[in-house]
């Protein structure tokens, strides 16, 4: 039942940004990135009550839980930067978006490496057995 709080929040910033935006363009964009945001804390309160899933999962695989938690970092930035890129790239923005997804892709490489490091720890102890 969440999804249609959050379509409704979607059509009232939108229809209340479009109104705006005939006589006060300046109010237009303040009331969408407003809306924008409760959009997106509203989607991480739901998030946050499912995050101990990933927990009882890495536990009942042996994955160690810091691995879990880069994950879930690098989803939620992954989700952040496309999210904010998408803000900017409403008011003409491009150029700062393209800009803020290429940091967000460099960002997601450097948490990356301990993920990269366990995986070669891993394999290099498979070939020892062999």
């Amino acid at each position: 039942m969440q999804v249609f709080q959050l379509v409704g929040i979607a059509f009232v910033t939108a229809v209340a940004a479009i109104l705006l935006k005939s006589v006060k363009p300046e109010l237009a964009f303040v009331v969408t990135v407003a809306g924008s945001i409760i959009l997106l804390l509203f989607t991480f309160e739901l998030f946050r009550d499912s995050v101990a899933i990933f927990g009882k999962i890495a536990d009942a695989t042996g994955i160690d839980s810091s691995l879990v938690k880069i994950l879930l970092k690098m989803l939620g930035i992954g989700y952040l930067v496309e999210f904010a890129a998408g803000i900017l790239n409403d008011f003409g923005q491009n150029s700062v978006a393209d800009k803020l997804v290429f940091c967000g892709k460099i960002l997601l490489l450097v948490l990356a490496i301990p993920i990269l490091e366990s995986v070669l720890t891993l394999i290099n102890q498979l070939l020892e057995l062999i």
